[in-house]
């Protein structure tokens, strides 16, 4: 009883240094969030709250500017991406955690040992096939080259291992297929970190500046972080304006960790780096 009082102090400690924390990371949220509902001039102003927000912003800058059709493009990269590299990797993550075949471990410490090599030292082979295979200012030329994840792979597979072998032998025994193992036990059961590699894969691609601006040059194809880039360089007084694309392009990031953190948190704690 005598111990109370100190565990209790510790304890309000701990609260107030978190705190104090957030505080000093959520800031430059805040202060983007509230320059962004500024009228025009006001960027600077000493007060705290703007007297008169207004959301007009936001609307020239999906409107006026063309944001509308970047985060569009942003979507449509970033979600089809991230889909199939989560569905390869899970795939791949199946095969290597559950099946036996020759040099399996030496194939998967090779791809390992490929993520020592920087991610810069792809870009100009990947440029050279996509203008080979005529793709430049497509679609495809954005998405396709990020499709094989290595990462992916090890997250899947080092969770897919801590996955009973029993469940899947007991699903051949009553007739199922090597598919519809996958898809009804394995698929179901890393729920968990096909979240978290989604999550991962979406917030890379959606993020992805170099790559995007390499492969296309034409307005209709740019992405949030090319036409934020080419925006700030265009309006660099306008700071409302830059808040709010800035405001647009951290939302959909925000809103996918709220409603997977579950998820992700579990992905990331359970089995996903065990040997």
């Amino acid at each position: 009883m005598e111990a109370q009082p100190g565990i209790a102090i510790r304890r309000a400690l701990v609260y107030v240094g978190l705190t104090l924390a957030a505080i000093v990371v959520l800031f430059p949220f805040f202060w983007m969030v509230i320059t962004a509902v500024k009228e025009p001039g006001h960027a600077f102003t000493a007060e705290v709250l703007p007297r008169h927000p207004t959301l007009d912003n936001f609307r020239r800058v999906l409107s006026d500017f063309g944001f509308g059709r970047y985060f569009l493009n942003s979507v449509i990269v970033a979600t089809t991406a991230a889909f199939f590299a989560t569905l390869f990797a899970s795939l791949a993550g199946y095969v290597f955690a559950k099946k036996k075949f020759f040099g399996r471990d030496k194939l998967f410490g090779f791809l390992l040992a490929s993520l020592m090599i920087p991610g810069m030292m792809y870009v100009v082979p990947q440029f050279a096939i996509i203008n080979a295979f005529g793709w430049m200012n497509t679609y495809r030329a954005m998405i396709v080259p990020h499709l094989a994840n290595v990462f992916g792979l090890f997250l899947m597979r080092q969770y897919m291992m801590t996955i009973p072998s029993e469940l899947l032998e007991a699903a051949k025994i009553d007739g199922a297929g090597e598919w519809q193992v996958f898809r009804t036990i394995m698929v179901p059961l890393s729920i968990p970190i096909i979240a978290t590699l989604f999550l991962l894969t979406f917030q890379f691609h959606w993020n992805n500046f170099l790559w995007q601006l390499i492969v296309t040059n034409v307005e209709r194809l740019y992405t949030v972080p090319v036409g934020l880039a080419l925006f700030r360089s265009q309006h660099e007084q306008s700071y409302t304006l830059i808040m709010a694309g800035s405001c647009i392009s951290v939302l959909p990031i925000a809103a996918l960790f709220f409603f997977a953190q579950r998820y992700f948190i579990e992905g990331m704690t359970m089995g996903a780096l065990k040997g």
